[in-house]
């Protein structure tokens, strides 16, 4: 279907569609927000993109949802919150927890052969005589050895289960061994799929629905397109002859695994809150679906990691993260932000991402309804902007019992010159890596640099069994750090005061 370019016109005047956030973003600055906004429209109006919707997710909650443009040329009907966009391989983190979830109830294994689950893969001819069968493993973190496949991997989307089992069964070709490098791979996840109907003995959709969606209260969200009202629906464009075109709307079929699902901001917004609630790590309940240690699982990568430049306008000048494709999220150490667990959904008529940071609770996405034109500039960008602005302050790791004490013991070595006060808390290495003199030595010498130091500030938790901290002093600030060893008792195996400079 094609619609008339002197749409185009109409487009540039559409109004942004601010909606009501169902909860108070009193926790975020009103400036920050503000900011978010105008970094978002203005990439959906540079990138031409009918229709889009963004929001921010922190500390359990959707804290800022707003829509911009329309969700349908033809009747204009504006984006909302409840505007329901295709999501495309941001689907991908639902299929890997899908198979989490079929490990932990004790139904697969990730390290088990995948022919095991799909018996048509063991017709297959791999590379080399020497290369190992894939696993479940590799299918997750896209490591089996398959070619790229998009865009040829969005197209499959509507290939029905009967055709694809005769394509697995015709042979599928290798690009390299498996678990040798990572290469993305929509047919690894489709294979997903398929080896959770079997071992389920659900279809996959409805192992979703049942296993993911439902609990979470996810009711609009669904991998059926077509079963939601058309007044709801964004549909997907792309921009060609100068004119908008409708993409042809596929159906759930054999390949919606890696890139089917249709859902809203506000549902949306339920699964990125479900993701962030699993860390930290911690006592008490486990709501589920899914256990939040398996959630956690999905920040890990299968060992190819490489430099990446951080998305967006400050890519330029942040460091390099040190990232890997870990299971349905690209994982990411970012200097700044923490863990980062980001994707992006490219398809037919949509484009959307979304940015999780663990280490904050916060999550951002952004959905739009123009091929490929994924939105991911801005949603970094969005990110920094919190930062900038104070609002992403991280979980706060409580200091143990065993930490406390060492770091008394810490302030009492400091404090006398001698680190011998603490002889009951130091390990057998201590002394033998430093011996009592030139602790004192070098302790003495510090202190007459520095002069007298308030050593009240508290420790600054790295771990259960480590710290850091910052005294200041008269003359100057002294920086430390304490370690304790693996010992049943706390033992301090590492410890140094040093002057801060510049």
């Amino acid at each position: 279907m094609t619609v008339s370019s002197t749409l185009r016109s109409s487009l540039a005047m559409l109004v942004v569609c601010t909606l009501a956030a169902p909860v108070t973003a009193r926790a975020q600055s009103a400036a920050t927000l503000a900011e978010v906004d105008r970094v978002m429209e203005h990439y959906r109006l540079d990138a031409h993109i009918p229709g889009m919707v963004w929001g921010v997710v922190k500390d359990g909650k959707l804290v800022h949802v707003k829509g911009a443009g329309v969700q349908d040329i033809e009747q204009k009907r504006p984006v909302t919150a409840d505007t329901l966009f295709r999501i495309a391989s941001m689907t991908k983190a639902f299929t890997a927890l899908s198979v989490l979830k079929l490990r932990d109830d004790g139904k697969l294994a990730l390290d088990a052969p995948a022919e095991t689950y799909v018996p048509e893969l063991k017709a297959l001819k791999y590379p080399t005589e020497d290369s190992p069968k894939i696993r479940v493993r590799e299918l997750i973190t896209h490591t089996a050895g398959f070619v790229t496949d998009d865009p040829w991997g969005d197209r499959q989307t509507p290939l029905p289960e009967a055709d694809f089992t005769k394509y697995l069964t015709s042979g599928v070709p290798f690009t390299r061994p498996p678990a040798s490098a990572m290469e993305y791979s929509n047919l690894g996840y489709a294979l997903l799929g398929r080896i959770i109907s079997n071992a389920s003995g659900t279809a996959y959709d409805e192992f979703v629905q049942r296993t993911i969606l439902r609990p979470l209260g996810m009711a609009a969200t669904s991998h059926h397109v077509t079963s939601a009202p058309a007044e709801k629906r964004a549909l997907g464009y792309r921009w060609e002859d100068n004119q908008w075109k409708l993409e042809p709307t596929m159906a759930h079929g054999a390949f919606g695994a890696m890139g089917g699902i249709q859902t809203s901001a506000n549902d949306y917004a339920k699964w990125v809150a479900f993701l962030l609630q699993a860390w930290p790590a911690r006592d008490g309940a486990d709501a589920g679906p899914v256990k939040r240690a398996s959630v956690r699982e999905l920040a890990q990568g299968a060992n190819y990691p490489g430099l990446r430049v951080r998305p967006g306008a400050s890519g330029r000048d942040a460091c390099r993260m040190a990232g890997t494709y870990a299971m349905g999220f690209n994982a990411a150490m970012d200097c700044e932000l923490g863990l980062t667990l980001s994707h992006g959904g490219g398809y037919p008529g949509y484009g959307s991402h979304v940015l999780v940071l663990p280490d904050h609770g916060v999550g951002i996405f952004a959905l739009a309804n123009r091929t490929y034109a994924g939105p991911t500039a801005p949603v970094w960008d969005a990110a920094v902007a919190m930062l900038r602005a104070g609002d992403l302050r991280g979980h706060q790791t409580p200091v143990s019992p065993a930490l406390s004490a060492a770091y008394a013991g810490a302030v009492r070595a400091f404090v006398s010159g001698s680190v011998t006060v603490t002889n009951d808390l130091l390990a057998m290495n201590f002394l033998m890596d430093k011996d009592a003199d030139h602790w004192a030595r070098d302790i003495a010498a510090l202190k007459a640099h520095v002069g007298a130091c308030d050593t009240s500030s508290p420790v600054r938790p790295t771990g259960a069994l480590s710290g850091a901290f910052t005294w200041t002093c008269a003359t100057g600030r002294v920086r430390g750090d304490i370690l304790l060893a693996p010992t049943p008792t706390p033992q301090i195996q590492a410890l140094s005061f040093s002057r801060a400079t510049p």
